[in-house]
């Protein structure tokens, strides 16, 4: 707004940099006095014809409007609550004065031969809906007000009237995009004040199809041709699709149905991000983009990201108080890297977003038919995300006994897969998200909220850490993170290891069978006295905590025998199948590190060649079917007894879970 009012003026092209770069009224008035005259130019009236090219933004809107499921996502529908007693003649007079006024609310879209075109009707039939309902009632009936228009029959403007007492009244108004945008609302609001306070508004010079005429023209065809060379080259190269995670598969057409969920950041938050931008002599807009791009790149882990900004196009003086579509959308493409601090990213978006701006009158329509992007139906193209901050100046209106306040209705559209909406409040700052139905749930876009506010936090407490320290997790995430990979433990009883509890059932039966394999039985007393033995042996062999010991034998009482053994001496086994190939055994013997080896007599002599080894330990070999081999005295045996209660053993090795 400041460079266009400088250039219509004063008549000097002032660059978006030096209003950054120069930041003083001093500063930026030396600059402007060291700058080139430019005469303002005004744009010219069109010759009077039956119709009208239309603008590049309503070229998009018109064919975006045939789109089947999208007949209600570019309705922009609004509600004021009417407080005090209501003159209904002059209410419905004018909006008919804003007929007559606005050419825009008076055209029609349609095809001819094969062109799209806008044609301005001298009038037009305008009516006031009129409903009575009470207070629970008004919000269905504000829900039920927006519905889709034919935009070949003007007025693409809708205004009704809820009479919910006799000075309690909601005014409902809904105007299709592609003859309004969010600041030809504001110009509705303030001129229909005016208009009904009998105010005499004087004419206005140029009307929209006099705008689109002149986007048209030659010249400006030049001046657009230069500013395409910018945008081409930052979509160079294959685009990156915005991989979030969604809860729901994404339709093979997109859905325009939609939520919006409102939230609001308080003062104190607020100010912290509005004191960095001042610091870093950036705004509080790039802020708040920079934080939601690393939003995204934390969701789904890219570096490489586009997001959709609408910026208000009117950058000529003579369009600011027209009512039409201006707006236009600028693809702001970032590389939020993890390495990255959030201060020289947050520079890079403020050099992007200025490079954007500065080429701004480029219509996102002639991208979209530049860039070589995969035609899709399922998503929108070059993007799949909006952010915008809402910071036009919100106006109080006061009409003579009538008091106008917002009235709050909800949309059930949405536009993009996912839009963050933020507004400046004089508290803090109200944002939402707008997103698809079709693609996520509720709980999901509560907890991204959540995770964008913790964001800001952590931005603005250090905004010099690294992008991939920046805490995205809530406190009470954190909190359930560590209670399910950390759960809290009671204090574990003290048991004993298995084989004292074996003894202690050897004790109390010892001439019960302790295990039976084909005619081969022993008992408990049998089993565990020959364990002892042989944990004795393994003893005295040097066996005890650490040592691995290799069990190598075919399934019988013997096996048992060991097994029970290794652990009475503190060790633990590596079970070696004997149907392994040799070199399978060799290799575990060695990468275990096993010392001993038990086997059996059939298996005694291919295991010996082992020992000959060099890279194994192995020092020396028992046969399990042999007692002879390593039976001790009744000391060693109660030695091996009493081995390492204290010691958890078990078996070591790949097949230890068999």
């Amino acid at each position: 707004t400041l460079v266009g009012k400088v250039h219509k003026e004063l008549n000097v092209d002032l660059p978006l940099r030096d209003v950054f770069r120069h930041s003083t009224v001093e500063e930026m008035a030396e600059a402007i006095a060291n700058m080139e005259r430019q005469e303002h130019v005004s744009i010219p009236l069109a010759e009077k014809r039956d119709y009208y090219p239309q603008s590049s933004a309503q070229k998009r809107l018109y064919i975006l409007n045939q789109l089947e499921g999208a007949e209600l996502s570019y309705n922009m529908p609004g509600a004021l609550l009417l407080e005090g007693a209501l003159d209904r003649k002059r209410f419905e007079e004018a909006f008919r004065r804003l007929i007559e006024r606005h050419e825009t609310l008076r055209t029609g879209f349609e095809m001819v031969n094969g062109e799209a075109v806008q044609r301005v009707y001298a009038a037009v039939d305008f009516f006031v809906e009129h409903f009575s309902a009470s207070e629970e009632e008004a919000a269905e009936t504000v829900r039920g007000f927006v519905r889709p228009f034919d935009l070949a029959k003007p007025p693409l403007l809708r205004v009704g009237l809820v009479e919910m007492a006799a000075e309690r009244h909601v005014l409902l108004f809904d105007m299709h995009h592609i003859v309004s945008d969010g600041v030809s609302m504001d110009v509705l609001v303030e001129e229909f004040v005016r208009l009904y306070s009998g105010e005499a508004l004087g004419p206005l010079r140029i009307q929209y199809k006099d705008y689109a005429v002149w986007q048209q023209s030659e010249g400006q065809k030049e001046h657009l041709k230069r500013q395409e060379a910018y945008w081409l080259d930052v979509f160079q190269g294959e685009l990156p699709v915005l991989e979030m995670p969604t809860d729901y598969a994404r339709p093979a057409v997109q859905s325009y149905e939609g939520r919006t969920l409102e939230y609001f950041l308080d003062a104190r938050k607020s100010d912290a991000l509005k004191r960095l931008a001042a610091e870093t002599g950036t705004t509080l807009y790039m802020v708040l983009l920079a934080a939601y791009t690393v939003m995204l790149h934390k969701y789904t882990g890219q570096e490489d990201l586009i997001v959709g900004t609408p910026i208000a196009g009117r950058n000529h003086g003579d369009v600011e108080p027209l009512i039409g579509m201006f707006i236009n959308t600028l693809a702001i493409r970032s590389y939020p890297a993890a390495e990255k601090t959030f201060l020289s990213y947050l520079q890079e978006v403020k050099e992007t977003t200025l490079g954007a701006y500065e080429h701004q009158n480029y219509p996102f329509e002639e991208l979209v038919e530049k860039v070589q992007v995969a035609r899709d139906l399922s998503r929108n193209p070059i993007f799949d995300t909006m952010f915008t901050l809402q910071n036009t100046d919100n106006k109080d209106f006061e009409l003579e006994g009538l008091r106008l306040t917002s009235y709050p209705s909800d949309s059930a559209m949405a536009k993009f897969d996912l839009s963050l909406d933020v507004m400046e409040d004089s508290g803090g700052l109200d944002y939402s998200f707008e997103y698809s139905t079709a693609l996520y749930k509720k709980e999901t876009v509560e907890r991204m909220a959540q995770h964008f506010e913790q964001l800001l936090g952590a931005i603005a407490e250090k905004p010099e850490a690294k992008i991939a320290e920046l805490e995205l997790l809530t406190p009470f995430e954190k909190e359930q993170l560590l209670e399910a990979f950390n759960p809290a433990m009671s204090e574990l009883p003290q048991v004993q290891t298995f084989h004292r509890l074996f003894e202690e059932q050897a004790v109390r039966t010892p001439d019960a069978a302790a295990v039976v394999y084909e005619d081969n039985q022993l008992s408990y007393r049998e089993l565990n006295e020959r364990a002892n033995r042989l944990a004795a042996a393994l003893r005295a062999g040097g066996v005890g905590r650490e040592s691995i010991v290799g069990i190598l034998a075919e399934r019988s009482v013997e096996l048992l025998v060991g097994v029970i053994a290794v652990w009475k001496a503190g060790g633990a086994y590596v079970p070696l199948d004997p149907d392994y190939p040799a070199d399978r055994i060799r290799f575990m013997l060695e990468d275990s590190g096993a010392t001993v080896l038990l086997t059996q007599t059939s298996l005694r002599e291919s295991a010996g060649a082992w020992l000959e080894a060099e890279e194994t330990a192995l020092r020396a070999i028992l046969c399990l079917d042999d007692e002879k081999s390593y039976r001790g005295d009744e000391e060693n045996a109660a030695i091996g007894s009493r081995a390492n209660d204290s010691v958890t053993v078990g078996a070591a090795g790949d097949t230890a879970q068999r």
